[in-house]
């Protein structure tokens, strides 16, 4: 075991209990089995009273069968190290050893409540609370968190950022003891505040920001779960990568209460991950977007019949496409939503059509109901109707615009002749390439601009009723069952969350801000940012409207966290210097870990780029225990992933300076920074938040031009 790093020990220790539950599980299945199987024999008796017993006994295990089944994945997520020296493993459900000793708690018993409940600041006796991430019957993951460093034995592990914590407690010193309880305080009244209204917490890199989110989620969960696991709670990261690293970090609570989505994955049935470039990304952020789409979903459809012809009686009745322009143009007056007024659009047809009928030599003319219902039945009427006015879908109305022509149109006068060119060369490939995280938000809006088409509400289904219409037997536990599942099923585009969080708030644009604010209108808030690691280059109050207008006139709980407690000092003294360029009176948190070990920085030629980095990177896995990053310009990723190929691992990432964000990496490699911060108006920026990943190490590579 001397040669396993310490998160591999702390792994290797959970696994070990987490096999005994996982034996210990199997073995109670096997006992309820048999007791439901046995249940059943007593119907051989014969009597009434052996019946009774026979359903009670066959219900009661049944249950308890169902109830290990479906608890089995991600049964243990949590750990209390307690002062007294007690170990209590938290999980879904409560299992008990053979000697009755409790191998895992659940998550609703009094004694759990500090997994929740304990901070810092109110430790309630707990001195290590650890997050326990699996997959199957496999530990993937751990994070802890030191709530009371001054009672930790010496031979205590800590991994993730109680690690740094410890390393802080622990140093000589009562100025770096008041240092960690300035971050226990700070981070501690952020996760309390009140449960409604909105809670904006704010600081720079490495202050905890994320921490103090998730955990706020955790702690509202559990301390008003009828509230917020009822409502549900949405968590908004800014990329797929990102929010892959906070799930592994939110602790379950044995429910689906947790929602977690990037800004790319909001809208149901996309998943972005293409970026656009800064100037493209605040075109498709601006409120002026929307009325570009508002003109763009009253527009005729591109492809579709301008002339109408019918033959009716003997006359010719026609509709040349001036007509059907006015007639979509009545039917649909600005702020009309194309989906849900299709009908007017029809009977706009039909009362042109009547009146040609009433100026042609038809005979005796017909009840206008009459020649509806006639011209309804007609199937080359219908064919028309579903060309000239069809049901859209958001992702059609986006199609239109990487038509050039069409696109000019509804942009004229909105955005400047520069703007349209750039827009649209960023559509030229849509059907290839699909969406960019940005074009997501611009669905949504289409989604809200075009409206739900009417449809006939379907019928629930009765879960009991098989084949033929038969009805299965089942117990009253058994509908209320089904009845509570029913109650808890959510549409994939729901929008009626509890509480919404989002972090890295500061890159959210305004059309952003109108998506998450559809989704939070009946929600408290938490807001999560860095105003100074912003990538936003549009209008700044025109952000600010937005922002206030998707909160709403809910009272506001602000927060700051001032200490960086996982950059070192020497580490985050170069980012400092790169943001200073762009906002030299900004307030930065003051970072107080020293290493004495001072970052890489190297510079080579282009065609010595690639054997640099494997160096790099290979002397960096060597070097920390945890995780390292290598983190590129946006065009670079692939390139640089194929030349890790050999080194490719759980420890090691490649990511994006834009996917970058939020995340944090033992070992950071900085690949061409030089790049990064001429890329764009935010490439300063964008490279101060890529120089503020590492917790231990920095190397940056620069290859000569």
């Amino acid at each position: 075991m001397t040669d396993l790093t310490t998160l591999q020990q702390e792994i290797a220790a959970e696994q070990r209990h987490l096999d005994l539950v996982y034996a210990r599980l199997a073995q109670l299945r096997r006992t309820a089995a048999k007791a439901e199987q046995e249940g059943y024999q007593l119907a051989r008796v014969g009597n009434f009273g052996a019946l009774v017993e026979r359903d009670a006994m066959v219900f009661h295990a049944a249950r308890r069968r169902h109830a290990l089944d479906a608890e089995h994945e991600g049964l243990v997520f949590g750990r209390l190290d307690l002062r007294d020296g007690q170990v209590l493993h938290v999980g879904r459900l409560g299992v008990r050893g053979e000697r009755s000793e409790p191998l895992v708690i659940d998550w609703r018993a009094p004694a759990a409540a500090a997994f929740y409940q304990a901070t810092a600041a109110d430790p309630q006796g707990v001195v290590r609370r650890r997050m326990i991430q699996s997959a199957n019957e496999r530990v993937t993951r751990i994070e802890d968190d030191l709530l009371d460093p001054g009672a930790a034995p010496s031979g205590m592990r800590v991994v993730g950022d109680g690690a740094l914590l410890a390393s802080l407690a622990k140093a000589t010193g009562r100025g770096m003891r008041d240092i960690v309880a300035t971050i226990q305080r700070e981070q501690d009244e952020a996760i309390r505040s009140p449960a409604g209204g909105v809670t904006i917490v704010s600081g720079g890199p490495g202050t905890g920001k994320t921490a103090v989110a998730l955990h706020r989620a955790a702690y509202l969960l559990y301390s008003d779960r009828n509230r917020f696991a009822g409502g549900g709670v949405l968590v908004v990261g800014p990329s797929g990568v990102f929010v892959e690293y906070i799930a592994s970090v939110l602790p379950s609570l044995g429910e689906e209460t947790a929602t977690l989505h990037s800004l790319g994955s909001l809208f149901p049935g996309v998943v972005a991950t293409r970026t656009d470039s800064a100037a493209v990304a605040a075109i498709k952020g601006s409120l002026r977007m929307r009325r570009v789409l508002e003109r763009a979903t009253h527009d005729a459809v591109p492809g579709g019949p301008t002339e109408l012809r019918l033959l009716y009686r003997g006359e010719l009745l026609r509709l040349d496409a001036t007509q059907l322009d006015r007639i979509r143009a009545r039917a649909l007056p600005r702020g009309a939503r194309r989906n849900e007024v299709r009908r007017a659009g029809i009977d706009g047809l039909f009362q042109a059509l009547w009146s040609q009928v009433q100026r042609a030599p038809v005979g005796r003319l017909p009840e206008k109901a009459n020649f509806e219902d006639d011209l309804a039945e007609r199937g080359e009427f219908r064919d028309f109707i579903r060309a000239w006015w069809p049901r859209l879908h958001p992702w059609h109305v986006l199609g239109w615009l990487s038509q050039p022509e069409r696109l000019r149109r509804y942009a004229e006068g909105l955005l400047s002749h520069r703007e349209i060119r750039a827009l649209s060369a960023s559509y030229q490939n849509l059907d290839a390439d699909g969406p960019t995280i940005a074009d997501v938000a611009i669905l949504d809006e289409l989604d809200e601009l075009l409206g739900k088409p009417m449809r006939p509400a379907k019928r629930r289904r009765d879960p009991f009723l098989l084949a033929g219409g038969v009805r299965e037997v089942s117990t009253y536990a058994d509908r209320q069952r089904a009845a509570r599942a029913h109650a808890a099923e959510r549409p994939e585009d729901y929008r009626e969350y509890a509480h919404v969080v989002v972090d890295e708030s500061q890159d959210v644009s305004p059309m952003q801000w109108r998506m998450l604010g559809r989704r939070g209108r009946l929600a408290s808030w938490t807001v999560v940012g860095d105003p100074a690691q912003t990538a936003w280059t549009g209008d700044p109050r025109e952000l600010a409207q937005s922002r206030d207008k998707a909160l709403g006139r809910r009272a506001r709980h602000d927060y700051t966290l001032s200490t960086n407690y996982r950059n070192p000092a020497e580490i985050f003294a170069v980012a400092a210097k790169v943001i200073r360029e762009v906002a030299p009176d900004l307030a930065l948190p003051t970072a107080v870990r020293t290493t004495g070990i001072e970052p890489v920085e190297l510079t080579v030629s282009a065609g010595e780029l690639p054997g640099a980095t494997v160096r790099a990177v290979t002397e960096l896995l060597g070097e920390v225990q945890g995780t390292v990053g290598v983190i590129t310009p946006v065009p670079r990723r692939d390139e640089v992933s194929g030349w890790l190929a050999d080194l490719a691992g759980p420890r090691l990432q490649v990511v994006t300076s834009l996917q970058a964000k939020g995340m944090e990496y033992d070992g950071v490699v900085l690949l061409a920074p030089t790049e990064i911060r001429t890329d764009s108006e935010s490439g300063v920026r964008t490279l101060y938040v890529a120089l503020s990943r590492a917790t231990q190490r920095l190397t940056t590579i620069d290859p000569t031009r």
